[in-house]
């Protein structure tokens, strides 16, 4: 595999922070030719572009750290520019004390790290990619403070007062935040009760709105769906969310360099454990968990609705996996499928029991 450094006659590296941007030019030998900082900004940015212009004339990389975070902005800048980019990851702690830290030694690693790497990271698209990452960001945190309010709303019906309290646990969780939501205390009561019918008054309030506003959401989510790939909402087991998830996590054809990267990356690769006379395999615990967790949501569905999933699953057992291992392979078999697809979205592919039967 052909390495960076002879593609390029120098790369720009880049640590990244919310005010400011260190650069640093490195020759391909890893020599550090010039560094220089500039405000995050868009004079910033002409700033940086002129300096590589400067220092690398021929063809050159930008290694940036945070192209999600910090460098957003940079590196939208920059692909307008028809700059090549590729995103390098946040240095790790030093093991021991006394580790030099400066934001221009930081750049220079960066360069160095993309130089000496076989496999490069390309940078997410913005666009469409972004518009859904940041709906399904928020509509995530909707969801979470709605569980939070659902649950405060629990606690205060169990000390509820008892009349109120018996009323409440009549009824099931809809028609409770329903009622709680129409409340109205009374001065005839004591301040417990009145203040109580207030809490839940409030609380239930603020669920339903946190629910509308996950509700819309998810609409807006779907209509950004339907338009990037409609092919992936008619596979079994995709709803918006997880179809979302997918198309963020993979951003766009190229980016990943087969099919098996792409599975190492959502955290479905089996890893091997062998040793001696053992020949195992055990589960992979990195990569990116929210594209594990819909790929994990869709397994479900689909071993519970799909014929062909399940006659697979009782094929796998029966050849002397368990039931876990054989959703492993699953989610293996799904996150192949869906590549496919997502790499050449003009053809719908579908798992069939004889795709299964070939895995």
């Amino acid at each position: 595999m052909t390495m960076l450094a002879e593609q390029v006659g120098g790369v720009i590296g880049v640590d990244t922070h919310r005010d400011t941007l260190a650069a640093a030019a490195v020759s391909p030998i890893g020599a550090a030719l010039a560094t220089t900082d500039a405000p995050a900004n868009a004079r910033g940015y002409r700033r940086l572009l002129d300096f590589a212009r400067q220092h690398v004339p021929g063809r050159r990389c930008w290694a940036l750290e945070g192209v999600g975070s910090y460098g957003a902005g940079l590196a939208a800048f920059l692909d307008q520019a028809g700059e090549q980019v590729v995103e390098v990851l946040r240095p790790k702690r030093p093991a021991v004390r006394g580790g030099r830290k400066t934001d221009m030694i930081d750049a220079i690693r960066a360069a160095k790290e993309a130089l000496a790497s076989e496999h490069l990271i390309q940078p997410r698209l913005r666009g469409e990619r972004e518009a859904l990452r940041v709906l399904l960001v928020t509509r995530h945190g909707a969801v979470l403070a709605s569980t939070a309010a659902i649950n405060q709303f629990k606690g205060l019906i169990v000390s509820a007062p008892d009349d109120l309290r018996a009323e409440l646990r009549k009824l099931k969780r809809p028609a409770q935040i329903a009622r709680c939501a129409q409340l109205r205390d009374r001065p005839t009561q004591d301040i417990e009760h009145r203040m109580t019918v207030r809490a839940l008054r409030s609380t239930a309030q603020r669920v339903q709105a946190l629910q509308a506003e996950a509700k819309d959401l998810e609409s807006e989510i779907l209509a950004l769906v339907r338009q990037m790939a409609p092919e992936l909402l008619e596979l079994q087991g995709i709803g918006p969310i997880t179809a979302a998830q997918v198309l963020v996590s993979w951003s766009h054809p190229g980016r990943f360099r087969s099919e098996a990267a792409f599975a190492s990356f959502a955290g479905v690769s089996p890893i091997p454990a062998s040793s001696g006379l053992t020949n195992r395999h055990r589960i992979n615990r990195s990569g990116d968990r929210q594209l594990n967790r819909a790929l994990h949501t869709i397994t479900l569905i689909r071993m519970r609705l799909d014929p062909a999933t399940k006659t697979y699953v009782a094929r796998r057992i029966s050849e002397g996996k368990t039931s876990r291992d054989a959703q492993r392979c699953l989610k293996r078999a799904v996150c192949r499928q869906l590549f496919k697809i997502l790499e050449r979205s003009d053809r719908t592919t579908r798992i069939s029991s004889e795709q299964l039967d070939a895995i």
